[in-house]
């Protein structure tokens, strides 16, 4: 059996889990995040605990029952925590700036690009070079990151571009005649 689906996942005060036929719902302070149930895994709720077990011997059972089960942890720390990630822009004049649901960015365009947040996800700007980009949903925050980021990827040779936070660029060594 898988090792990570072998361990329940632990369900704090406050988080309302229901597991039906077909999805599992979890609803916390941070909103409700929803799961399409999977027919491999049997998913049994206990004293505050969800465990997850294959439905079968199955290899492809025993690796969904550790798939279901950190995404269920990621949707129950989602609704407690939440989940954030950070940009940092690299280059002379780039910056940002949150107006509500939306991200301005001038990154070395001719033109200011206008990124439009998906509802659950905020935005914010600290300083106009950093971004940080919160919700309760780990897949959908880390996507708009990507999004975000592959407007001005960071180039080999100066490293201008958008990157994340803890993201380390190997600088190129230019041509030499």
């Amino acid at each position: 059996m898988s090792r990570v689906g072998k361990m329940p996942v632990a369900v704090p005060a406050g988080v309302d889990v229901s597991v039906k036929e077909d999805q599992i719902s979890v609803k916390g302070s941070g909103g409700v995040l929803m799961l399409t149930q999977n027919a491999l895994v049997k998913v049994t709720s206990d004293a505050g605990k969800l465990s997850f077990v294959p439905a079968n011997d199955s290899r492809e059972a025993n690796a969904m029952s550790g798939t279901m089960r950190q995404l269920v942890n990621n949707m129950v720390v989602g609704v407690t925590k939440g989940f954030e990630k950070k940009l940092s822009l690299v280059g002379v004049g780039y910056k940002a700036q949150a107006q509500g649901a939306k991200l301005n960015l001038t990154v070395g365009y001719s033109h200011p690009v206008n990124k439009d947040m998906p509802a659950g996800i905020t935005v914010a700007t600290p300083t106009p070079t950093e971004i940080v980009i919160k919700g309760a949903d780990r897949q959908r925050v880390g996507q708009v990151a990507a999004e975000i980021r592959a407007i001005r990827p960071p180039e080999p040779y100066k490293g201008k571009g958008i990157r994340y936070a803890d993201e380390k660029i190997t600088i190129k060594e230019t041509k030499k005649k």
